[in-house]
């Protein structure tokens, strides 16, 4: 396996264990805090520590990026995918909302290869499809229909997969640093207003728990950024199920959510696929070092 492919896997599955992490805080804050103040703050405060790492003369490398177009329609994308997730989640069961949404590792291979000219093996098509099928046996969604909130959620997924596919494209010509300061500028200046609106003064607790969504926000996309300026996108979207088995271990860890038999083989298939593009990739590899001339010998 390539240095840098491995190095992305690595990255990409840090980035979902750490949202995973993210998440869970999120559900304990959503009681008292409104969603749009979690994610202002959020992105306030992963802002602030871009600036400060960015140090002297950083905002004008920022303001001459030329990523700037594409950074701003990706922050919507994802500003629209969070908007159709949670209105969704609203009307349907999370096992529904789960199957549906981990539509978008399918969707992101499918637009990666037109936008990023990217060529997909079998195998990879393979490791996909076997992790969606893990998914559909953990979550178990039963009685599923054509609805407004199952569009929502579709759509959400595919606003997802475009974020993800726009991400690798800017991520080969710009630092992880500058991406993630636009893309927390945005998010900041697209919610301020609906947060002052929702805003709840909050305790010592809660001000800690908001200051960790920041932090695990912060780390999460640092991983994934940097993930995707490592490796292809057909490559990395496998790992996005993985934080479906964090998500059932973190809530049988915090809220002793003990997890049916399906979530056990689901998980198990979900860990295969990931497996699967891990030993493609490293006889990939093989090959080719096996294949290529011995430079020292010609010289």
């Amino acid at each position: 396996m390539k240095s840098s492919t491995a190095s992305g896997i690595l990255f990409v599955s840090l980035s979902y264990f750490v949202f995973t992490l993210h998440d869970a805080v999120v559900k304990l804050l959503v009681a008292d805090v409104s969603v749009w103040q979690i994610l202002f703050f959020r992105s306030m405060t992963i802002l602030i520590a871009c600036l400060i790492i960015g140090g002297r003369g950083f905002v004008g490398r920022v303001i001459r990026t030329p990523v700037m177009k594409p950074m701003a329609v990706r922050s919507l994308f994802l500003l629209g995918a969070w908007f159709a997730y949670y209105t969704a989640a609203k009307s349907l069961q999370l096992a529904e909302l789960t199957t549906i949404y981990y539509a978008a590792p399918v969707v992101a291979t499918l637009l990666a290869i037109p936008i990023l000219h990217e060529k997909v093996p079998p195998v990879r098509w393979a490791a996909i499809i076997l992790g969606f099928v893990g998914v559909l046996i953990a979550a178990n969604p039963v009685g599923l229909t054509i609805s407004i909130p199952v569009g929502l959620a579709l759509l959400a997924a595919i606003l997802w997969a475009g974020a993800s596919v726009l991400l690798r494209k800017t991520a080969m010509s710009e630092s992880t640093l500058v991406q993630m300061t636009l893309t927390n500028a945005f998010f900041v200046l697209m919610t301020c207003v609906m947060a002052i609106y929702h805003w709840k003064p909050v305790d010592l607790s809660g001000g800690v728990l908001l200051l960790l969504v920041g932090l695990l926000g912060g780390t999460a996309q640092a991983a994934l950024f940097e993930a995707m300026r490592r490796a292809p996108v057909s490559v990395l979207a496998p790992f996005e199920y993985s934080s479906l088995i964090w998500a059932f271990v973190l809530g049988y860890v915090i809220w002793q959510d003990i997890p049916a038999s399906n979530v056990a083989y689901g998980a198990l298939l979900i860990f295969c696929a990931g497996l699967l593009i891990v030993s493609s990739e490293r006889l990939a590899a093989r090959r080719y070092r096996l294949g290529k001339p011995d430079e020292a010998t010609d010289a």
